[in-house]
């Protein structure tokens, strides 16, 4: 029996004739990180969010790479008879929503990548998070309050502590929801990234803060999204939805608007 992610289907009867928004999360997150911005759609459109594998309550698989959960993804939306979506993904997810653009473009209209580019990164990039993620499953703590003064001596931030113990589940073997062996061997190919051509429409949001979008990246974004463009929300971060929630549904509304009145002139 084929196996699906776990998620949350809002459908809105009349949103019929409009695509569904499937909103992605990004690494060590769940369906809830991209709540807010789900909310304020889901009075006009009908809502999908889920947890990726090895992530929040769905199945865990020694496997992880972007074409796997890019299938995922698709698997779940084919289950629902969903026959066309748009997507929204953050980081990893943004990357998950590009791989299914690219591999399954008869189901996705258009696509928002959050502060995420379609290039490969270092992989050294959260060398402390799983330090701190590691050091919590081998002390063995019983609470999120005794988690988190291990996981404060190898993560600084404050706002990067508190993400990850929304995670905390004292039940699991990894100490969290998220499969965190996994995620650590499988690490390379997140943050890797084979070139794919994308002929949907695409808005990338990049917090003005965050170095995951760069100047020197644009002519790679442009060759495999021809009809990217951008929007750039100054003094945030990388969780630039989290931080500035309505500059990021703003941006998104204008990209929707751009795209059913495509429609309409057709």
């Amino acid at each position: 029996m084929k196996k699906l992610l776990n998620f949350q289907f809002n459908e809105l009867k009349q949103a019929i004739n409009k695509p569904v928004l499937v909103f992605i999360h990004g690494l060590f997150g769940d369906m809830n990180n991209l709540g807010i911005i789900a909310r304020a759609f889901s009075d006009d459109y009908s809502i999908l969010r889920m947890d990726l594998r090895n992530h929040g309550l769905s199945f865990h698989s020694e496997d992880m790479n972007y074409d796997l959960m890019a299938k995922d993804v698709v698997d779940v939306i084919h289950s629902l008879g969903i026959h066309e979506v748009i997507l929204v993904g953050h980081s990893m997810g943004g990357k998950s929503a590009m791989v299914c653009a690219a591999n399954y473009p008869k189901f996705v209209k258009g696509l928002v990548v959050i502060d995420i580019a379609p290039v490969a990164y270092g992989e050294h990039g959260h060398d402390d998070v799983f330090n701190g993620l590691f050091a919590v499953k081998n002390a063995q703590p019983h609470t999120r309050q005794e988690a988190k003064p291990i996981l404060s001596q190898h993560i600084r931030d404050e706002s990067v502590q508190q993400f990850m113990l929304k995670s905390f589940d004292a039940s699991s073997n990894d100490y969290f929801r998220f499969n965190l062996t996994a995620l650590k061997r499988n690490y390379p190919h997140l943050m890797g990234w084979e070139s794919r051509h994308i002929k949907q429409p695409c808005l990338f949001i990049k917090g003005g803060n965050s170095s995951y979008i760069l100047p020197e990246y644009t002519n790679r974004i442009l060759s495999q999204c021809p009809q990217a463009t951008s929007f750039t929300i100054n003094g945030s971060g990388h969780w630039v939805h989290a931080e500035k929630p309505q500059f990021v549904i703003r941006a998104i509304t204008h990209f929707l608007d751009r795209i059913n009145s495509s429609d309409e002139s057709k």
